[in-house]
C-alpha cells in the first residue's frame, strides 16, 4: 500500500512554469485576460506561484487514505515577452520564460518525506498571433516546454524530463470600447513525450482558462477566474506503474483576481487565489499566483 500511494503522490505532484501549470498539470498561472491580445511593446514578467494541496483522490473522486499529506510547492518565474504589430489589427508575439521552484511532499501515514529544488524547465512561445478588433481579440499559438530542468527517473524532480508540444487558441470579448470590461477564453491542448532515461509517457490533456472581469475603481480591476483540465489520452509506457496506467487526471478551479495598473511605473500587478474541485486522479488544493508586468519599451499607449 505505501509503495502504491507513493507512486500516486509523486506522480501527481505539480511542476510550475511561466505559462501554464508543469508536470500533472497545474494551472491557474493565467486568469481573465488569458485570451486577451496585449498591446505592442516589450514586456518583463514575473510570476509568483504558491501552491497547497492536503488530498489526494482516486480516478473516482474518493480520497485516498493518506494521513496528514502535505504536497507544497513554491515556485518564481520570470520571463519577458515581445508583441508587435505586423498588419493592420494583427499582432505576432514571442516569449520566453524560466522558473526556480522547491517542492515538498510529506505525509504521516504512509511515511513520505521528500523534496527537490532548483531550476524548471524552460517555456518556448515561438509564435502567437494575436487580432485586436474594436470589441473582440483572437489569439492563437504554439509553446514548447523544454525539459532544461533538473530530472531524475523515479524521484521527486523540479524538471519534468520530457518536451510538451502546446497548441493554443482563444479569445475575450469586450463590453465596452475602453474595455474595461470583459470576459476571456484559452483553450490549450499538450502532447507530452517520452520521459528521458525512463519509458513512460503522460498522457495527451485539454485545458481551459479565463474568466470574467470589469473595472471597479481608478486603476483597479477584479472579477473572477476559472480553469478546466481533462486528460485525453492514456499514460503509456513500459516502465509506468499499475497504479496510473489508466488514470485520466480531470481538474476544475475557480476563484478571485484582482489586478492594478501603475501607470507611472508602467506596470501591471496582479493577484489570483483559485480553488480546485472535481477532481480525479490527482491531488486537490489552492493556488495562488502574484504576478507583475513591466512594459520596457511602449510601441502603442498601453490599455
Amino acid at each position: 500500500m505505501r509503495g502504491a500511494l507513493l507512486i500516486l503522490v509523486v506522480s501527481c505532484v505539480p511542476r510550475p512554469s511561466a505559462a501554464q501549470e508543469l508536470g500533472n498539470k497545474l494551472l491557474g498561472a493565467i486568469g481573465i485576460d488569458a485570451g486577451a491580445q496585449p498591446p505592442p511593446g516589450l514586456y518583463v514578467v514575473d510570476r509568483l506561484v504558491i501552491y497547497r494541496a492536503d488530498r489526494l483522490l482516486d480516478r473516482n473522486g474518493d480520497r485516498l487514505p493518506v494521513e496528514s499529506l502535505g504536497i507544497d510547492v513554491v515556485a518564481n518565474a520570470i520571463g519577458v515577452s515581445w508583441t508587435r504589430a505586423i498588419a493592420n489589427r494583427t499582432y505576432f508575439t514571442a516569449a520566453l520564460g524560466a522558473p526556480l521552484a522547491h517542492i515538498a511532499v510529506n505525509a504521516d501515514h504512509p511515511v513520505i518525506a521528500v523534496d527537490a529544488s532548483g531550476f524548471g524547465d524552460l517555456v518556448v512561445q515561438p509564435v502567437r498571433l494575436g487580432w485586436r478588433l474594436e470589441r473582440f481579440d483572437v489569439v492563437a499559438g504554439y509553446t514548447a516546454y523544454v525539459p532544461t530542468g533538473s530530472f531524475e527517473p523515479r524521484r521527486l524532480s523540479v524538471g519534468r524530463g520530457f518536451w510538451t508540444d502546446q497548441l493554443s487558441l482563444g479569445g475575450a470579448f469586450h463590453a465596452d470600447r475602453a474595455r474595461l470590461r470583459r470576459a476571456s477564453l484559452l483553450v490549450s491542448y499538450d502532447v507530452n513525450r517520452r520521459k528521458r532515461d525512463i519509458d513512460i509517457r503522460r498522457g495527451n490533456t485539454v485545458q481551459v482558462q479565463g474568466g470574467v472581469g470589469t473595472r471597479v475603481a481608478g486603476p483597479v480591476d477584479a472579477g473572477l477566474a476559472g480553469f478546466a483540465l481533462w486528460q485525453v489520452t492514456d499514460n503509456r509506457g513500459a516502465d509506468l506503474p499499475g497504479a496510473v496506467r489508466d488514470a485520466r487526471t480531470r481538474a476544475f478551479g475557480i476563484g478571485p483576481e484582482v489586478g492594478m495598473i501603475l501607470r507611472t511605473l508602467r506596470t501591471r500587478l496582479t493577484l489570483r487565489a483559485e480553488r480546485e474541485l472535481g477532481v480525479r486522479s490527482r491531488q486537490e488544493g489552492w493556488i495562488v499566483v502574484f504576478g507583475a508586468a513591466f512594459l520596457a519599451c511602449c510601441f502603442e499607449a498601453p490599455h
